[in-house]
């Protein structure tokens, strides 16, 4: 659809023009400090940043009904900046022309309802959102789009210049930024530190095709980010972590779909993430509060974060019933078959608890909950998923695992319904099924197969077959028919087929 198509009392607001004022604002200390240069902790006390729009009140003058039909028009259009995350431009970036916007095709990825088996198995009524269905096979495009899109910003209004794009990763993040710094070749380059061993050779191979450095660093990814750190106070570079405030904004995109994709309706909804590094879960409190101040939607969903038990300090956190008495503690991560969980100090901890507390402030009661869950529940539930029809990677395992922990707690009842994310493609992480097949997973897992759970392949070479094809020497004649009979019945005997009546 043309933006001349458009009905004429929202026909000058279809095609957004940058507006709002966004600044930055540190959870610690309360300081701001204009966009004008990268930040991504406070330059006074250290603490990690936010960005508010100091006009937002233009936006919420605006009645919601409005906006949803201004979002409903641009879904139809074919403006390639507003197909994506920018969709929803006026929440994420208003100060971002069109023009500088990078689109790679992410966000608007599809939700997908659970078959009726699954529903019954989890006890309740859920969705897969699927966000493995983005350019690089993540959610972590969303973010990347936002960042890189405001650093060609910088870039075109020449406030920065010569950009090397950097960050820590345990395999998706690197994905993403490698990918969309290669769109901005040659202006930005990048390089990206990996815990050594510890990410898939599928997502090793990602940043490598984008012709990124690639770093691979010893032991787990904190020490990485560690390092990352000290470069990013050091030198000159530009932060892809969740520390960079813009990657929390892209990633909001997700709330604001799933209220688009449910009629902006969210009442008896729920949103179960992994929380990882925590820049996730704090993207999503934070889009679903600018939407009820907005008045896009009338009601905040119940947020259901999930953690191993190989890396739960949130859980932990959050353990203690007094607020008086929390206290987080950092933890030495364990192995986890959800790689990107395998964090023990998230650096969104500080905006996580700020959220935490006004969603539920903002909503009247408790909204918000974490549930941890064993590896072994991570990969029971992924596979259990994947045999039921979906594409579910070990963090959407993880997030159906906490679902049916939620549900069994009756933190959720079984009149709700939930939409849950499947961070990740199920190719990416293919290499720990593999090993759940030949119960090859090391012990420090603590996952055992199933046996109902487990899918190997079966060569057939069936007896009285005097010779096999081959790519060298095919079969021809009485020797293919004799070859192709043979395996036929084998194969029909194995699966208990009957023959066709005549």
């Amino acid at each position: 659809m043309k933006p001349g198509h458009v009905p004429d009392d929202i026909q000058d607001r279809i095609v957004p023009s940058p507006g709002g004022r966004l600044i930055y604002r540190c959870m610690g200390c309360d300081l701001t400090a204009g966009i004008e240069r990268l930040l991504y902790t406070c330059p006074d006390c250290g603490g990690v940043l936010l960005i508010y729009n100091e006009n937002e009140a233009d936006y919420l003058q605006t009645p919601g009904n409005v906006w949803h039909r201004i979002f409903d028009y641009r879904k139809m259009l074919t403006i390639p900046a507003l197909k994506g995350i920018y969709r929803y431009h006026e929440f994420i970036g208003p100060v971002i022309p069109l023009d500088a916007v990078i689109y790679l095709g992410e966000g608007h990825t599809p939700v997908v309802e659970a078959n009726g088996l699954l529903q019954e198995l989890a006890g309740i009524r859920f969705y897969y959102k699927n966000d493995g269905q983005n350019p690089s096979a993540s959610f972590k495009d969303r973010g990347m789009a936002s960042a890189l899109s405001y650093i060609n910003y910088l870039l075109k209004q020449e406030l920065v210049s010569d950009v090397l794009a950097i960050c820590a990763s345990t395999g998706d993040t690197s994905a993403a930024a490698a990918l969309y710094a290669a769109y901005l070749a040659p202006r930005i380059k990048s390089a990206v530190l990996l815990p050594h061993k510890k990410v898939t050779l599928q997502q090793l191979s990602q940043p490598l095709g984008s012709g990124a450095a690639v770093f691979e660093i010893p032991g787990v990814f904190d020490d990485c980010m560690k390092v990352v750190e000290h470069l990013s106070d050091t030198y000159s570079v530009a932060l892809l972590n969740s520390k960079n405030a813009w990657r929390i904004l892209g990633q909001e995109s997700y709330s604001y779909e799933i209220a688009q994709e449910f009629e902006y309706d969210l009442a008896d909804k729920v949103v179960v993430v992994p929380i990882g590094n925590a820049g996730n879960i704090t993207a999503v409190m934070s889009g679903f509060i600018k939407f009820f101040r907005a008045g896009i939607i009338t009601a905040l969903p119940k947020i259901i974060g999930v953690q191993s038990k190989h890396a739960n300090p949130v859980c932990n956190y959050y353990r203690e019933p007094d607020v008086d008495k929390r206290q987080f503690v950092p933890m030495a991560a364990q192995p986890s078959v959800a790689q990107a969980a395998m964090i023990g100090n998230p650096v969104s901890m500080p905006r996580v608890i700020h959220l935490v507390t006004l969603y539920n402030q903002l909503a009247g009661d408790q909204r918000v909950f974490f549930v941890e869950v064993t590896e072994q529940e991570i990969m029971d539930w992924e596979l259990t998923a994947n045999r039921n029809g979906h594409i579910a990677c070990t963090h959407g395992g993880e997030c159906l695992a906490g679902l049916a922990r939620a549900v069994q707690t009756q933190v959720l009842d079984s009149n709700e319904t939930a939409i849950i994310d499947s961070t990740a493609h199920a190719l990416k992480f293919s290499g720990f099924q593999d090993m759940y097949f030949e119960g090859t997973l090391p012990p420090e897992y603590g996952v055992t197969p199933k046996p109902e759970l487990v899918n190997k392949p079966a060569l057939i070479r069936p007896a009285g077959v005097p010779r096999f094809p081959s790519h060298q020497h095919p079969l021809t004649g009485e020797e293919l028919d004799l070859f192709v009979k043979k395996t036929a019945q084998n194969i029909a005997d194995r699966i208990g087929l009957v023959k066709r009546r005549s």
